[in-house]
Formats: structure tokens, C-alpha cells, sequence
């Protein structure tokens, strides 16, 4: 027959029926000795106690001992359930090592703060500080100071102007004395006016005139009109002195000799388109220098102006515009 077993597989140790007879035996033969010291005051004492009646008591015990052993074996005590013959067994897995849950613990838990001893380190958490923000310089650009206008460009296209009318006055005045010598007449005036415009006497003066009238709008740049009024004459003796140019390159000059040319520019002094030429010069330069000087004026207050705004703004100082 196999050793029994626990339930975790380890040899349970089987009670023996014979020795807990014997035991309990003993434990009655204490007793009845420990009676019998009680009641020694009535008994007889052992001294005087009868031999056969000694002998006969310790027959009985023996008796009573061997009766006893006998009595156990006759009657066995019943063997204990297999636990590996249940049900439950049968459902175990014997091939798993893991050690059983222990049971859970109702118990409230305590938590113990550790204590620093006095040898233990005691290391501090850094704190960490938000430095304050320094502040940031904020750069401000000063104003630039306003550029002043100036007239120039304008005198240049106020003379362009100037000098298409210095061409058709001129040619026109070029005409009128050619019918009063008879040379033009109703005929052939447009054929006489198409020859003239293909001649350097006619553009040479024009073209001198322009350049007098924007280099005088230059110098006089924002200046009022009696500027233009006093140095108009000026611009009429460019243009007197563009008339003789005309008639050198007409010539031309460069085949003429040194006394030919001198002889020519004589003749031209005093021709009524030389004095044509200047008097038309000097008439539209006071006329057109009349509107450049308007328009200068035009611009010097608005010039005004703007310095004004400018000084505003440096009065006012340097402004933290946030958007």
C-alpha cells in the first residue's frame, strides 16, 4: 500500500493505533498514582502494606496492559481518505511550480514615513527659479528729414513746350517775309513750309532755344516768375544766336572759307529772323516761365509743409507704435 499524501504532494505521517493505547494507559496509571497520594491519610502506607496484596495489584496492571495492546490490534483505526483519490485531484495541474496565492489580507494598511538619521546625506531638490526677463531695447529709427523738391524736371517739359511754339512762331515769321518779298504765295506755301522744315535754319534755332529755356529753369529752379522775367532775355539772345548757327550749318561751314563765313554771319545780324528770333526767345520765355514758376510755387509749399511735419515729429518724440 502507497504512503498517503497531502494535497501538495508531500508523505503525511500515519497515526499508530498501538502506541496511542499504550500512552493512554500510562496517562491512567498517573492519575490513579496521583490519586492515591491524595487520599495517603486513610490508606495504610506502603511499608506495611501486605506483600501478596503489592503482588496482586501489579499482576492486575500488567493484565490490564497486555489486554490492551490485543484490544487496539483487534480493532484498527479506520484509514484516512486519499486526497488524490477526489474530484477536486483530478482537476489539479500537477505540472505547474507556482507557488500558491497567499490569502488576502484585510487588514488596513499603515504606511511608516522613513526617518533621516543624523549620519544619512540629506540631498535638497533643486528649485528652480524663473529669472526674471530682462528687458529687450527697442531700437527706434529716427525720421529721415524730407528731401526738398526741386522744378527742374519740370522746367524741361515746360520747355519742350515752349520750344514747339518758338517753331511754329519762327516758322511762321519765316513765311510772312518770304511772301513779302513775293518768294510765297497761296501756291506754294505748304511746298515752301515742307522745305523749310527739312532745313537747319529752322531747327538749329529751336533746338538752341530749348536749351536756353531748361537751363535757365535750372538755375531759377523754384523762383518766382520775375526771374524768369529778367533773365528771359537770356533765352532771347540764345535764340538770336541759334538764328546765325542755323544759317552756318544751312551753308554749310565747313566748305565755306574763313571770310565766307565771316561775310555770311554779317548778313544775318540784322535780318528780321534774327530779331524775330530773339523777341520770340525772350516773349515765351516770360510766358512759360510764368507757368514754371507756378508750379515752383507749388512745390516750395509743399516743401514747407513737409519740414513742418518733420519738426512735428521730432517734438513729438520717439512713439511705441503695438499692433
Amino acid at each position: 500500500m502507497s504512503d498517503p499524501k497531502s494535497s501538495y504532494g508531500e508523505p503525511v505521517d500515519e497515526p499508530n493505533g498501538v502506541d496511542d493505547v499504550v500512552g493512554r494507559a500510562n496517562e491512567g496509571l498517573a492519575d490513579a498514582e496521583a490519586a492515591r497520594r491524595d487520599t495517603g491519610a486513610t490508606e495504610t502506607p506502603a511499608a506495611e502494606t501486605p506483600a501478596d496484596e503489592t503482588e496482586a495489584s501489579r499482576t492486575a496492571d500488567a493484565e490490564a496492559s497486555a489486554d490492551a495492546p490485543a484490544t487496539a490490534a483487534e480493532a484498527p483505526a479506520a484509514p484516512e481518505p486519499d486526497p488524490w483519490d477526489s474530484p477536486e485531484a483530478a482537476t489539479l495541474d500537477y505540472t505547474s511550480t507556482a507557488t500558491p496565492a497567499p490569502a488576502a489580507d484585510d487588514s488596513p494598511t499603515v504606511v511608516v514615513p522613513p526617518v533621516v538619521t543624523p549620519s544619512e546625506p540629506v540631498v535638497a531638490e533643486p528649485t528652480v527659479v524663473a529669472a526674471a526677463a530682462a528687458p529687450q531695447p527697442i531700437f527706434v529709427q529716427a525720421p529721415e528729414a524730407p528731401r526738398p523738391r526741386g522744378n527742374r524736371a519740370a522746367a524741361g517739359a515746360i520747355g519742350l513746350l515752349a520750344a514747339v511754339a518758338f517753331a511754329v512762331l519762327y516758322l511762321a515769321v519765316w513765311l510772312g517775309v518770304d511772301a513779302i518779298k513775293g518768294d510765297v504765295t497761296g501756291a506754294n506755301v505748304g511746298t515752301t513750309a515742307l522745305e523749310a522744315l527739312a532745313t537747319w535754319s529752322l531747327w538749329v534755332p529751336v533746338v538752341v532755344f530749348f536749351i536756353g529755356f531748361w537751363l535757365l529753369g535750372a538755375i531759377i529752379n523754384r523762383g518766382r516768375w520775375g526771374h524768369w522775367v529778367v533773365f528771359g532775355i537770356l533765352v532771347g539772345v540764345a535764340a538770336y544766336g541759334g538764328h546765325i548757327l542755323g544759317a552756318l550749318f544751312q551753308a554749310p561751314f565747313w566748305n565755306l572759307t574763313a571770310s565766307e563765313g565771316a561775310k555770311l554771319v554779317e548778313g544775318e545780324l540784322l535780318t528780321p529772323l534774327a530779331i524775330a528770333a530773339f523777341i520770340i526767345g525772350r516773349e515765351l520765355t516770360i510766358w512759360f516761365g510764368a507757368w514754371a514758376a507756378a508750379r515752383a510755387k507749388r512745390v516750395t509749399e509743399l516743401n514747407i509743409e513737409a519740414q513742418r511735419e518733420y519738426e512735428r515729429t521730432l517734438e513729438a518724440g520717439p512713439q511705441l507704435v503695438r499692433q
